[in-house]
């Protein structure tokens, strides 16, 4: 409330307190009801609203009461799979999804990231690194309204305000990761990206010589081009990194 001077009196004047900001609503799908509770607390404590689900089917019947901007998903999980669970939502939306996945198992974060997870974090993790993972996924759904939000090159149409891809008339289902390095070899035009300003730009994070998260997203945006364009390829650049090449369009007869 503030204050107005007049002729000598005081007047309190009634003021509209800013509305803050909403809260981003994470969804948290994991068995180990410990677990849940400490990352309700701490995300809680970092300015998210949380909520928890204890097995794949309450984790889906939850997203479709209740939108939420992200899901952290455990891999092992009673009843339906995380993998299970991680399908399921991709048929209904692009959702960023974070896997929980065992310390030491390469093949379920590499499974993971092919069914269309934005990210993994191997268990046992520090809710600190957790914490910024959460917050890479979602700045990048926030830059994608930013900036030149329309771009096009060869027959790439990227509406990154709409989190859009197409190539020709099909629409390419990308992940967050997979839309911010296609934009990033877009804006390059057919210049060599190097691995390590992909790694940084797209995943939040420095490359790591054990880490082959960004590889697997490169590989599973090339097959999404090429199931519906033989002329865009996502080439990689030996030592150096990737760039987008074009084929020229078939000779018309």
């Amino acid at each position: 409330m503030a204050a107005a001077v007049r002729g000598g009196s005081v007047y309190r004047l009634n003021t509209v307190a800013p509305l803050s900001e909403p809260k981003p609503t994470l969804l948290i799908v994991d068995d180990d009801q410990t677990l849940c509770a400490m990352l309700d607390e701490y995300l809680t404590l970092e300015g998210f609203a949380a909520v928890t689900a204890g097995t794949g089917s309450e984790g889906l019947e939850l997203l479709v009461r209740s939108p939420v901007d992200l899901v952290i998903l455990d891999v092992m999980l009673p009843e339906l799979s995380g993998f299970e669970v991680l399908r399921r939502i991709r048929t209904v939306s692009r959702v960023p999804v974070i896997m929980l996945t065992a310390r030491g198992e390469e093949i379920d974060r590499v499974v993971g990231l092919e069914l269309g997870a934005d990210d993994y974090l191997a268990k046992p993790f520090s809710p600190r690194e957790l914490v910024a993972r959460i917050r890479a996924v979602l700045r990048r759904m926030g830059e994608a309204g930013g900036g030149d939000s329309l771009l096009q090159w060869g027959p790439l149409r990227l509406d990154l305000r709409a989190r859009r891809a197409q190539v020709g008339e099909a629409d390419l289902e990308l992940t967050s990761a997979e839309l911010r390095i296609l934009e990033l070899l877009v804006r390059a035009d057919t210049r060599t990206v190097s691995r390590e300003e992909l790694q940084q730009q797209a995943l939040g994070r420095r490359l790591l010589p054990t880490d082959r998260s960004l590889d697997t997203h490169v590989s599973n945006l090339r097959r999404k081009i090429l199931r519906h364009s033989d002329r865009v390829s996502v080439q990689g650049v030996r030592g150096a990194g990737y760039a987008l090449t074009l084929s020229a369009p078939p000779a018309q007869e």
